[in-house]
């Protein structure tokens, strides 16, 4: 690399007659050369670790590790001697933990970043504590033209209804009001944003989608899947500065959770020019992993270039998201018989069977990976049917399709994960916040089925973790957590949801690093730490492997290594205060 870079930028002068360099410029070549060498390559090492790693996907462990720009090039195993050559910067890991950077294979970082600008209604207890909540985030910021939200579940509250509109505009006379629900299968708007959008009792549910109308007719305030777009129509768009911010505010905060890489589910070129411009700024605290969203504004023309990385890694595009249907708690989620708490209503699938075979023959057909997200039983079996007629025709089984969130499954539908390469994109916070009311929505012969971690695994599945965040929280250890125990925070209930569906704890731990890292085609690159490898990792102050399960939750980052660089300290944050 660094010759490379050296041949491009000096001219070498050869004798016509020997094709020999002349002595000047060859001297003149080697000093340039060697002081290049010094000044760009530097060694660190850091000593004195309890390190966890995967080495052909067994967990070992290490006491110290070596790199040298951004590439690790030695870990010592631990009870092997640590050298420390002169000129290397030698660091005291002080005995904390350090594992592989962890990824989370399902988020939508943009999304989170505004989340983070926005009032936030997650753990709010009751229509009207969210409604109080709105309240004082608008009083903190009243040049808002518009209101904006996200995290209410109607599930957790005393009523288990939906909200209405009523309740907003005793408050939001005036000001329009738009709170999505948790999953962000659903909003809640009131009726000054229902008028900017032209919403009345005349006004028709979209395929796919959900206006929900009163006994007299009248929207109610809730809207379903498609049918938010009635409302998102209305809502003026953030300035790309304000995407920058957003997105750069994300990426600090997921990298002080311990995260070095994110699978970025579903973005649009916007999205992914802005990608491009941080990445070009060397701007971005972690690594991004991109699905190219379908349908979108030129998707196909995007596909038609191929995929796309940065030289450095940080931002990469090899594969598509597609959504096949909605979401459990808003009853989306595409079922095959009716909702056990719902008589004659089986969910909703977004797209016709006909598009959603031509979205994943022309991604397969044009190299990418294809990743869709499926919860409803009838959805999953749908995506996997197509999925093994398309990956027959354009074989590409190779190419490690996902369903994300694979949450409902028939178990006969289980096996075929492993037999068609598919991976299990699976977010384990789901199981502990769905704990509630699965069981009402699906029965209980169909939940034997769903959030089927060790039914999968024992398959040959290979599970890629992570969050959805900003549906659920970002924090890797509580996806951890709820992976080892199928457990709340409260350590309810005792023994573990469905506790015969629990993954060990290197089981959890690779699916947050090593899997996660192959279902993104990045498992030579991050994922473990190995000679080679880029020096992505974390720093704990306690042992999780080791340490009492409930309490995993609770784990703090100390430090945050991307590409060699340290991108967060607790330190840093806790002084800064």
């Amino acid at each position: 690399m660094k010759e490379q870079n050296f041949n491009k930028t000096q001219t070498i002068q050869y004798d016509n007659k020997t094709n020999i360099m002349k002595k000047p410029q060859l001297i003149s070549a080697i000093s340039l050369l060697l002081i290049s060498s010094q000044l760009m390559a530097q060694t660190t090492l850091i000593k004195n670790v309890n390190g966890y790693t995967f080495i052909d996907k067994s967990l070992t462990q290490f006491s110290a590790l070596s790199f040298t720009d951004d590439t690790i090039n030695k870990v010592y195993l631990r009870g092997e001697e640590v050298r420390e050559p002169k000129g290397v910067i030698v660091i005291d890991g002080q005995g904390q933990t350090m594992l592989p950077g962890l990824i989370d294979a399902h988020g939508h970082v943009l999304g989170y970043g505004h989340s983070l600008l926005r009032v936030d209604l997650v753990g709010t207890s009751s229509e009207q504590g969210a409604v109080n909540r709105t309240i004082a985030y608008d009083k903190e910021n009243p040049s808002m033209s518009w209101v904006l939200g996200r995290g209410w579940n109607q599930v957790q509250w005393p009523t288990n209804t939906y909200p209405t509109a009523k309740s907003l505009d005793k408050a939001f006379p005036n000001k329009a009001v738009w709170l999505r629900r948790v999953d962000g299968h659903a909003g809640w708007a009131n009726s000054k944003a229902m008028a900017l959008a032209g919403i009345t009792s005349e006004s028709e549910s979209p395929l796919g989608g959900e206006i929900i109308k009163g006994e007299n007719g009248q929207p109610t305030g809730v809207f379903i899947d498609n049918a938010m777009e009635l409302i998102i129509a209305s809502i003026p768009q953030p300035s790309l500065e304000e995407d920058k911010v957003a997105l750069t505010k994300a990426m600090q905060s997921l990298a002080g959770l311990g995260l070095t890489s994110v699978h970025d589910a579903g973005i649009d070129q916007k999205n992914i020019a802005l990608y491009k411009r941080l990445a070009n700024e060397e701007n971005m605290a972690i690594r991004v992993n991109a699905m190219l969203y379908l349908p979108s504004i030129d998707w196909q023309q995007q596909l038609q270039q191929g995929p796309f990385k940065t030289q450095d890694d940080m931002f990469v595009i090899n594969s598509v998201k597609i959504q096949a249907d909605g979401a459990l708690g808003s009853r989306g989620a595409s079922l095959i018989d009716d909702y056990s708490d719902h008589a004659g209503h089986k969910g909703l699938l977004l797209h016709e069977t006909k598009e959603l075979q031509q979205y994943i023959d022309f991604a397969m057909d044009s190299g990418f990976q294809v990743n869709t997200h499926a919860i409803g039983d009838n959805a999953n079996k749908l995506i996997l049917d197509l999925y093994q007629q398309a990956i027959k025709k354009s074989k590409t089984k190779a190419l490690r399709h996902r369903i994300e969130h694979a949450q409902v499954l028939r178990l006969e539908d289980i096996p075929r994960f492993s037999s068609l390469n598919i991976i299990a994109s699976m977010q384990a916070t789901h199981a502990t916040s769905d704990k509630n009311m699965a069981v009402t929505r699906l029965g209980d012969k169909r939940i034997l089925g769903a959030y089927a971690w060790r039914k999968l695994l024992d398959s040959n599945a290979i599970i890629a973790a992570g969050s959805d965040f900003p549906v659920e929280s970002p924090n890797p250890f509580y996806g951890l957590h709820a992976s080892i125990t199928r457990q709340d925070h409260n350590n309810l209930p005792v023994g573990g949801w469905y506790e015969d569906q629990k993954m060990t704890r290197a089981e959890a731990l690779r699916s947050f690093t090593l899997d996660a890292a192959y279902a993104g085609h990045q498992e030579k690159l991050i994922g473990s730490l190995e000679a080679g490898k880029k020096a992505d990792f974390i720093l704990l102050a306690r042992d999780i492997l080791t340490m009492p399960e409930s309490e995993i939750w609770q784990s703090q980052v100390s430090q945050t290594w991307v590409a060699g660089k340290k991108v967060f300290s607790a330190t840093d944050v806790t002084s800064a205060k």
